[in-house]
């Protein structure tokens, strides 16, 4: 019998690499993918893939886990705008925390073999101590709702192995970038958004005085390490940072893109400065344990894989780009979020995509 591989946020970066990497080195096994489209594209989803159009805040996920009895779960669809979280609260809260819950309910009802769960960076907040680099044995201490939501997340899941038995592994992924990812989002993917800018001339903006410190994972490095994170013993309960060991300024990932994008002249190519947002200024994990539980490999510098992803970017289609119409609360929120609203469109009430950041 073949296995059966569920992945939530199929038509997202994670879930439709991971779902290409699985059907071209695995051919035993049969992907089943959710994504209700709200952020990600179905042109994204390999034919391959047994292909669900569905919500996880609402919709009838049981209804997926009785017809296709999928052997493990890959749960990576997420609303992943860590900025804009505390501005859309329940918004964050019902399609990252809710969506997650009901992923755990189905998980333990049918005697999933393994739950992944692709959790974040956010957790860590400003570090423990103001320690670096983020080690998966410190303590949490997330400053704003999404890494709030997805350390609740992290809670729920081990809670639920302990009374429940579930097996779980969570992955703390970073900055995943590649080909497939959403760049028409103007709220998070803040390389995405550089190439959206540049290709829209636009100037490339930074908020901040752009000194933040971030590590940078092309997603083609992480997709065999993921395959191994539910199908190891050894990774069976574990919290495992995962992605690359090298990280930049902001400054100088916006430097490096705009030589890559041909426009390393900073009058063609202006950069932009915005307000400070409320973040962590330097935001980078150690990979130690990614390695010897994963074997993960940093094989792509960010030179080429900004490259790999720039030549893809060129050949998408045009598409509307998402601008929230209304947030739940607008005081304090950023005069950058505040006063831009054209091309208004607005998510689904509820829905979730495969978003990571």
């Amino acid at each position: 019998m073949p296995k059966k591989i569920l992945i939530t946020g199929a038509a997202g970066l994670l879930g439709s690499r991971l779902a290409d990497w699985i059907i071209d080195n695995e051919p035993d096994t049969e992907v089943i993918g959710i994504d209700d489209l709200s952020g990600g594209y179905e042109n994204n989803v390999n034919p391959k893939v047994t292909f669900i159009n569905l919500n996880l805040v609402d919709g009838d996920i049981g209804d997926v886990f009785v017809n296709h009895t999928p052997d493990y779960v890959y749960h990576f669809a997420a609303y992943a705008a860590e900025g804009l979280s505390p501005f859309i609260r329940a918004y964050n809260y019902d399609n990252n925390l809710k969506s997650t819950a009901r992923i755990v309910n189905e998980c333990i009802k049918h005697s999933v073999k393994r739950l992944v769960f692709t959790s974040t960076m956010a957790v860590y907040g400003h570090g423990w101590e103001g320690k670096r680099p983020f080690e998966e044995s410190d303590p949490p201490a997330p400053i704003d709702p999404y890494g709030i939501a997805k350390y609740a997340c992290e809670m729920d899941i081990q809670a639920a192995g302990v009374q429940h038995g579930l097996d779980w592994t969570i992955i703390r992924p970073h900055n995943v970038y590649g080909i497939k990812q959403n760049i028409w989002d103007k709220y998070r993917n803040v390389l995405g958004i550089w190439m959206y800018q540049y290709m829209n001339d636009e100037p490339l903006t930074i908020f901040g005085d752009g000194e933040q410190k971030r590590a940078w994972s092309y997603i083609d490095d992480c997709l065999e390490p993921l395959w191994k994170a539910s199908q190891l013993k050894e990774t069976s309960k574990e919290i495992i940072n995962l992605g690359g060991s090298e990280f930049t300024t902001i400054n100088e990932a916006a430097q490096l893109l705009r030589e890559i994008m041909g426009g390393g002249d900073i009058e063609r190519v202006p950069v932009v400065y915005k307000e400070p947002r409320h973040e962590v200024k330097d935001a980078y994990p150690t990979h130690t344990k990614s390695e010897v539980l994963l074997q993960y490999e940093d094989k792509t510098d960010i030179r080429d894989g900004l490259t790999k992803m720039w030549e893809w970017a060129q050949q998408q289609p045009k598409r509307e780009r998402f601008v929230w119409d209304q947030y739940e609360l607008e005081k304090g929120i950023y005069s950058f979020w505040k006063n831009d609203k054209s091309n208004n469109t607005k998510l689904p009430k509820s829905g979730v995509s495969g978003y990571l950041s």
